[in-house]
This record gives structure tokens, C-alpha cells and sequence, in this order.
């Protein structure tokens, strides 16, 4: 199955930016989907991503871990930018979730 990540915000708004700059996770080059909470169905989507966005998701991790241990940032222009944040788990996610009703759904008509 393929799929493409969708790029960027579905509504931009300076709220929105103001949020996503206040976090300071993009200080670090990670994207909004590297900083969800690791629940079944986040752990299960990650499990399904390609190998390539898994290595690629695994190097902004360990970058992020070691800037913070020596207590810096990366240059402003590394910085992810809030226009260019990439939602490369939602597809995966999504369908992780939908199983997950399904079989729940199904499980309780029996």
C-alpha cells in the first residue's frame, strides 16, 4: 500500500504558528508526528512505516536526544518550519485505527 504524507498544516493560522514554535520541538528538526505519545496504535503504525522513514524518524530522534543532552538547539534555518512539518504517520495511524474499530465492531456482533 502507498501512500503519501501530507505536507504541512491543513489550516495555517498564527495561533497554529504561534503553538507550533512555542513547543520547541521543531527547534530540534522533529516533525509533529515524532513527539506523539507511543500508545498500541502509534507503536503499531511506526511498526508498518517503510524502512527508510523509519531510518530517517530514528536519526531526527537521536539528533533531538543529543542536542538535549548538551543542552543546545539547532541553527535557526535547520529549524522544521511550521509550513513544512510533515504528517508522515497520520496515513498509517488512520488505518491502524480503523482496524482497530473494525475488529472491535466485529468482535461485538458475535
Amino acid at each position: 500500500m502507498s501512500y503519501v504524507a501530507r505536507k504541512g498544516p491543513r489550516v495555517v493560522s498564527a495561533l497554529g504558528r504561534w503553538a507550533y514554535n512555542w513547543s520547541g520541538f521543531n527547534q530540534y528538526g522533529l516533525y509533529r508526528d515524532d513527539c506523539l505519545y507511543e500508545d498500541d496504535d502509534v507503536k503499531e503504525a511506526i511498526r508498518r512505516l517503510p524502512e527508510k522513514v523509519q531510518d530517517e524518524r530514528n536519526y531526527r530522534m537521536m539528533r533531538a536526544l543529543h542536542l538535549s543532552m548538551t543542552k543546545t538547539i539547532l541553527p535557526k534555518e535547520q529549524w522544521t518550519k511550521y509550513e513544512e512539518d510533515v504528517k508522515y504517520l497520520e496515513p498509517y495511524l488512520e488505518e491502524v485505527k480503523r482496524e482497530r474499530d473494525e475488529k472491535i465492531k466485529w468482535e461485538s456482533n458475535k
